[in-house]
């Protein structure tokens, strides 16, 4: 399988990316800005009452008193710069929650409008993978800008002004330079180890998709032995992300390294400055002390800076898939102002279709016919005929290559697929069911069911009592894909699903495949009778069960090669004969014959 294309991301289009989540709350993100403001000028004011205090304190003075409004005023500053910042952050909280709860909304609902054809070509486990992270980079990143890169260079902003009025420019430029240097290398450092990262990202979504695929198939791995081997294969996607981590992290060291020197050389040369002012009596020894205690303020968000970066772009790394699954196009699309389907009569017309998953191998070849209101139509032919892509195309899986199909006349390419879909109900030959109880997934055919109709149609489908037979009846859980369940009572949820769902139109694809042939009588008689007031879709190995279809059609190789009643079939002594004569020569419980007679 393939996986999703990787597009780089950088840094402005992410932001670019994340303004429509967070530009909804525009009073939100005022409120935070102006608890920023507050914290940090308080922030960087406490080494100013700090210095008054030092100087109120200076022994050369001749009468010393404790000046204890200053002090008092030292503690306020701390006290709001820490309240205002938890403020700021509590006021954000809600625009971060909310733009990475809409960003992931955003992903789902994507993927759901990605054809078939999308899906059939990735790992889910995977693609699931790519959403968590990318959510979790959005509010990382967010998260890291909003609280720590903002009020960074608000603070060394205000510093710089405060240093330009107080001290000599000199102070100033020392200051600025550290700081550029340091923010160039580790922007530098950071953009190199970059690879590694997204290496790792790329190893551990493997690595995910593979264990989801293995656990899936659990019971295939079972009966071929191979528990080692998927370990084995596991392993190795575990041993190349083990390797990227290891390189990621040994190149951390030198970040960390270039960081500490970078700051060691500042601090000394503006410590150096400082006390020579000291000693030339050019500065009190409040201004020391106040150029200190801004150095230290400003070393602690100089020191996160290196963290917060690469944060940053491990929260940019992080949505790069997701953003890439966005950018994926959806293959079918609604018309633009498509209106909804209005169903009559449910009239279904396949008008010269052709289809092709690829150009170099058709699958169906001018497929033309009708079925009238009510009445039912049966497919047969051999495996990879194209009976199933029938269904799909009907549901808009795909859309046609050649010709168009019709419900009433209208082009299913121009309505709404939501109103198409709900006017088609289906039985499909390998049902799915969601890990969730038997309620829940009869009742997905209409969720908004009463549990007495959830009942009803249970009993259609024969079903009923063997639920209430189980210990927790229909709150019984199914298990992964429905596992808890044997291939006929699956087969029941799915029958009893559709018929809740109470669609004009049916669809069943080899629907009582996995029946005994005591129940897949009972189930067929009832089939029938739901299907007398419908618009009807059969695909079929089992020639018995479509026997009474209006009419049945004789698919080989993408192509109709015979058409008629069933007796007319029989008559007219070609395919569909000898196969009827092969199957009736088969026990009972013997696996349905192939066409390929």
């Amino acid at each position: 399988m393939t996986e999703p294309s990787r597009k780089p991301v950088r840094e402005r289009r992410a932001i670019t990316m994340l303004w429509p989540y967070i530009r909804h709350y525009p009073g939100r993100m005022l409120i935070a800005a102006a608890f920023l403001v507050i914290a940090k000028i308080a922030t960087v004011w406490v080494p100013v009452a700090f210095k008054d205090i030092v100087d109120q304190l200076d022994p050369r003075i001749a009468v010393l008193v404790v000046p204890i409004a200053l002090i008092a005023l030292y503690g306020t500053l701390r006290l709001i710069g820490a309240l205002f910042g938890q403020l700021r952050d509590s006021v954000f909280e809600r625009v971060s929650q909310r733009a990475m709860r809409s960003s992931g909304l955003d992903a789902f609902r994507h993927l759901h409008r990605l054809s078939l054809r999308f899906h059939l070509d990735r790992h889910t486990g995977g693609i699931g993978r790519d959403i968590s992270r990318g959510t979790r980079g959005v509010y990382n990143l967010l998260g890291w800008v909003v609280f720590n890169i903002i009020p960074t260079l608000f603070e060394i902003v205000v510093v710089i002004v405060l240093l330009l009025g107080h001290f000599d420019w000199r102070f100033a430029v020392v200051t600025l330079v550290t700081m550029l240097l340091y923010i160039a290398i580790t922007i530098w450092i950071t953009e190199w180890r970059t690879a590694g990262v997204r290496a790792m990202n790329e190893a551990e979504s493997l690595a995910n998709a593979r264990s989801i695929d293995s656990l899936l198939n659990y019971e295939t791995v079972k009966y071929f032995g191979n528990e080692e081997f998927e370990a084995n294969r596991y392993d190795a996607d575990l041993r190349r992300y083990e390797d990227a981590a290891v390189k990621t992290e040994s190149s951390l060291a030198v970040l960390n390294g270039a960081q500490a020197l970078v700051i060691a050389l500042g601090l000394t040369a503006l410590m150096a400055m400082a006390a020579m002012g000291v000693v030339a009596h050019k500065l009190s020894v409040g201004d020391i002390v106040m150029v200190n205690g801004w150095l230290l303020q400003l070393a602690i968000p100089l020191n996160m800076l290196g963290f917060t970066w690469r944060q940053i772009k491990q929260g940019v790394i992080d949505m790069e898939h997701m953003f890439a699954l966005l950018d994926e196009h959806a293959e079918v699309c609604d018309a633009p102002e498509a209106p909804v389907l209005h169903v009559r009569g449910g009239a279904v017309r396949f008008e010269h279709v052709s289809f092709c998953y690829n150009p170099d191998r058709a699958i169906l070849d001018d497929i033309d016919f009708t079925i009238p209101p009510g009445q039912t139509l049966a497919v047969v032919g051999a495996t990879g005929a194209g009976k199933s892509t029938l269904s799909r195309l009907l549901f808009r899986f795909y859309d046609v290559t050649d010709g168009r199909i019709t419900i009433d006349g209208q082009d299913i390419r121009e309505v709404t697929q939501e109103s198409l879909r709900a006017a088609i109900g289906i039985v499909p030959q390998d049902t799915v069911l969601f890990n969730d109880t038997i309620f829940y997934n009869i009742a997905y055919g209409r969720t908004d069911a009463s549990r007495e109709e959830v009942e009803a149609a249970a009993r259609a489908a024969h079903i009923h009592d063997f639920v209430v037979s189980l210990p927790q009846g229909y709150e019984s859980t199914v298990g992964e894909r429905g596992l808890k369940l044997s291939g006929g009572e699956k087969q029941r949820v799915a029958i009893a699903r559709a018929l809740l769902k109470n669609p004009a139109i049916l669809v069943f694809d080899e629907a009582t495949s996995a029946l005994d042939t005591r129940t897949e009588k009972i189930i067929q008689k009832e089939l029938a009778e739901i299907a007398r007031s419908r618009t009807t879709l059969i695909v079929a190995h089992r020639l018995s069960t479509i026997i009474e279809a209006d009419r049945i059609l004789v698919l080989d190789h993408g192509r109709v090669v015979e058409s008629g009643t069933h007796a007319a079939l029989l008559a007219n002594g070609g395919r569909y004969a000898a196969l009827w004569t092969l199957q009736a020569q088969q026990p009972a419980e013997a696996p349905a014959a192939s066409l390929d007679v």
